[in-house]
C-alpha cells in the first residue's frame, strides 16, 4: 500500500511547561490512484490511431493472353522519362531506335522542370485529339518511365507524383535500354 508520509511535525519547543499531546500523523492512501492512473493510460493507448502508412496507388495491366497483340500508341501521343543521375532526367517524344520527334532533352525535376513539360506536351496532344475528334479518355498522352541504376528511388516517386500532380491516366514503368543509357551517357548523367 503507497502512503504519503508528511513528517511528524513535532519538536521540541523551548518554554513553558505545558506539554501538548502528540498528534498522529496523517497517511494518504495513494492505490486508488495508482490504478486510475494505469486505467487512464490504457484507455488512451488503446483508442488512440497510430499514423497509417501512406501509399500511393498503382494500377498493373491484366495479363495478356497470347493471342491478344499489344496495342501501339501513336510516336506522338508518347513522352518518354528516362531517369539518371544527380536528380535529372532526359526525354523524348516518339522512339529512340528512330529519329524521334523530340528532344533527346536534359531536364530536373520539381515545377519548372518535367511538370511544365508533361502540361504543355498533355495539352498538344489534347488539342491534336481535339482537333481530329478522337476521344480523349482513350487517346490521351502515354508516358513511359524509364528508371536507371544510377537514378535513386525519391526520383521515380517523384515522377509518380508527377502523374498524380498532372492527372496523367496513361503511364508505365519499363526496363531502360542500351539506346537510353547511351542518351544518358552522351548527356553526363549516367
Amino acid at each position: 500500500m503507497a502512503e504519503l508520509n508528511t513528517g511528524d511535525g513535532g519538536g521540541k519547543k523551548g518554554g513553558g511547561g505545558k506539554v501538548r499531546s502528540k498528534k498522529a500523523n496523517p497517511s494518504v492512501d495513494l492505490t486508488a490512484m495508482v490504478d486510475l492512473a494505469f486505467l487512464l493510460i490504457t484507455f488512451f493507448i488503446l483508442t488512440t490511431t497510430l499514423s497509417k502508412p501512406q501509399s500511393m496507388n498503382l494500377a498493373m495491366p491484366d495479363k495478356q493472353k497470347e493471342q491478344d497483340t499489344p496495342t501501339e500508341t501513336p510516336a506522338w501521343r508518347t513522352l518518354t522519362l528516362v531517369l539518371g543521375s544527380g536528380d535529372k532526367l532526359a526525354w523524348y517524344s516518339g522512339r529512340i531506335d528512330g529519329p524521334p520527334l523530340d528532344g533527346p532533352v536534359v531536364t530536373g525535376y520539381g515545377k519548372t522542370g518535367v511538370r511544365d513539360l508533361i502540361l504543355n506536351k498533355k495539352a498538344g496532344v489534347d488539342a491534336k485529339n481535339k482537333a481530329e475528334g478522337a476521344d480523349l479518355e482513350k487517346s490521351g498522352i502515354t508516358i513511359i518511365i524509364k528508371p536507371s541504376k544510377k537514378s535513386n528511388y525519391k526520383n521515380l516517386v517523384d515522377i509518380l507524383d508527377e502523374m498524380a500532380i498532372t492527372k496523367v491516366k496513361k503511364y508505365a514503368i519499363v526496363d531502360i535500354t542500351d539506346a537510353d543509357i547511351k542518351v544518358l551517357e552522351d548527356n553526363k548523367i549516367y
